[in-house]
């Protein structure tokens, strides 16, 4: 089991440097009213990701810091999500620490790597259940109480409730999706007429890949025949020679006559044949471009008819270009994008078919999983009240009965409800039930919402009873418990101090109380004590044993530490405790 060894807090509130120790079993945190008890809470609070508030931090301090180290298991979870996150556990310890700057910026470390703070409230739920007078005032809340409820559950309530959420989710994207082809008919209508008329549009034209760029090569071929044949004639008569012209010189006729000079001496020199060879080259060379210019000129098509069919053609695509795309292939890819959106814009209709006998085969799954969510949680809170009532008993609540009233608020029609118990009943992301925690005090009292019907003491009992059911169904290590007492005296004090003890039997319980009732019965107790500047120092925080322990119940009870009565009482308030153990 984890278990929160100790605490070292620096610069928190009244807190200069204090170290907290703490025990297995049940540590009471006592002192005076303003001592700083309360700071032991908002540290814990810290290292469990709560919010980082500036203020908190000392005057004249930097940062606030707070260090905690936990003993884990190889297999907690916790120890998994740590190393998971790249944090080391040391001979069986988890450090884990948080520092709040006076600007307000927070840092987390786990086991020595730097992590999100929000990782930090993730490990809450598996190391330490803190409550305190705002938790009490939170189960005062039905959307709390069913959520406790719920929790007490377990898997009977979390198998139907996950697929009811699952159900839900879906069932929300499918009304959102009906809502938009509903309530965009007439704008997704006229987006489908456009896109008809652009594919017909493209369609009448029938462009080919790549068109529009060989027609403006033709267009610019023919436009200029006259001049590129005139060119072709003169470059070929310049090489090949002009008939018409026998005295004219051409280059095959002068190259030739340069190859013929050479090879009558070749014989002679290497170097002067390698020269013949490549003038031979040359010489073939411009027979090949003689004769293609001569094909060139021979098909080359001057037909004006040709070049207005050209023309024509480009204009049909230019105006698919200005529409649709910069270039024809851009052109084809709008329109095979196009008729896809087409497709489903006219299949719409079927959508909406669809959809809606889906939302109406889901409707029917949430009622059948919203009905088994009801009778779970039915079944689950005859158990948890009778459970809560038993630990009232225990806590001088002897005649106090705790019950849940499981209800739901009528739908204003089919539409927006799902059926329970053949009511049309409105439903959300945790099904159709409204939970409410009943408490009757006393016999004959009418059971009232325990936000009306309990008092301060009695809520704190009522607080505390919940809490050690949760012990014995879902248990964490450590349980934190802030002026749990409050409102509470007497005999019913010591009845709290008892119960506090029993739970620390199967796990850790860290009480901060101004009751010497319930300080009695820790196995360990801690003094929080300023210094006579006001601040709380590192020997601020002490363990009490023997004498030292007598004499802060003493000063707890009577507030005089030297009182004869009070210690008398003191110590029969530890003989009752011990016997208890």
């Amino acid at each position: 089991m984890s278990v929160l060894e100790e605490m070292r807090i620096r610069s928190l509130g009244v807190i200069d440097d204090a170290v907290v120790e703490l025990s297995p079993g049940f540590t009471a945190v006592t002192g005076e009213t303003g001592a700083g008890k309360t700071m032991v809470v908002t540290s814990l609070g810290l290292l469990l990701g709560g919010r980082a508030d500036p203020a908190l931090v000392r005057v004249g301090a930097k940062a606030a810091v707070v260090e905690g180290r936990i003993t884990v298991s190889r297999g907690d979870a916790a120890a998994v999500r740590a190393e998971e996150a790249g944090g080391e556990i040391e001979d069986g310890a988890l450090i884990i620490s948080r520092t709040v700057s006076a600007e307000g910026r927070s840092r987390a470390h786990l086991g020595g790597r730097s992590v999100p703070v929000g990782l930090l409230a993730e490990l809450a739920d598996e190391l330490v259940a803190v409550h305190g007078q705002t938790d009490q005032q939170g189960l005062l809340k039905p959307a709390r109480q069913r959520q406790a409820l719920d929790r007490y559950a377990g898997g009977g309530v979390e198998a139907p409730h996950t697929k009811y959420a699952a159900a839900y989710r879906r069932l929300r994207a499918v009304v959102t999706e009906l809502d938009e082809l509903t309530t965009r008919a007439r704008e997704r209508a006229q987006e489908a007429d456009l896109l008809r008329f652009g594919l017909d549009e493209v369609a009448a034209v029938e462009p080919l890949p790549g068109e529009d760029t060989e027609l403006a090569a033709e267009a610019e071929r023919l436009g200029h025949a006259e001049a590129l044949a005139s060119a072709a004639a003169l470059a070929h008569a310049a090489l090949a020679g002009n008939p018409e012209d026998p005295e004219g010189v051409d280059a095959t006729t002068v190259v030739a006559a340069a190859g013929q000079s050479l090879d009558a001496v070749r014989a002679h020199d290497p170097a002067l044949a390698a020269l013949a060879d490549r003038i031979g080259e040359i010489s073939i060379l411009l027979a090949d471009v003689a004769g293609e210019l001569a094909g060139y000129a021979d098909q080359l098509d001057a037909d004006p008819l040709r070049l207005a069919a050209v023309e024509e053609r480009r204009a049909a695509l230019t105006a698919l270009t200005r529409k649709y795309g910069q270039d024809i292939t851009s052109v084809l890819a709008w329109a095979e994008d196009g008729a896809s959106r087409l497709t489903e814009l006219e299949g719409d209709d079927d959508r909406i078919g669809e959809l809606t006998a889906e939302r109406d085969a889901l409707r029917v799954e949430l009622s059948a999983l919203g009905q088994e969510l009801t009778d779970a949680r039915t079944e689950a809170a005859a158990r948890f009240a009778e459970a809560v009532t038993e630990e009232l008993a225990s806590l001088a609540m002897p005649h106090a009965r705790v019950s849940f009233a499981i209800g739901q608020t009528e739908a204003p029609d089919e539409e927006s409800g799902i059926d329970i118990g053949g009511r049309s009943v409105l439903y959300g992301p945790s099904g159709a039930d409204e939970v409410e925690l009943l408490l009757a005090p006393h016999p004959g009292a009418q059971p009232r919402p325990i936000a009306k019907g309990a008092s301060g003491g009695e809520l704190s009992r009522v607080m505390l009873a919940v809490e050690v059911v949760f012990a014995g169904s879902d248990p964490v290590p450590t349980y934190l418990f802030d002026e749990v007492d409050a409102g509470v005296g007497g005999k019913a004090a010591v009845e709290v101090g008892r119960r506090l003890a029993k739970l620390a039997r199967s796990a850790q319980v860290v009480v901060v109380t101004h009751l010497p009732q319930v300080a009695a019965f820790a196995d360990r107790q801690l003094l929080v004590e300023k210094t006579v500047d006001g601040s709380v120092t590192r020997s601020g925080v002490t363990v009490l044993e023997g004498e030292d322990r007598v004499r802060e119940l003493s000063r707890m009870l009577a507030g005089q530490e030297d009182s004869e009565t009070a210690r008398a009482h003191a110590e029969e308030l530890l003989e009752t405790a011990r016997a208890d153990g």
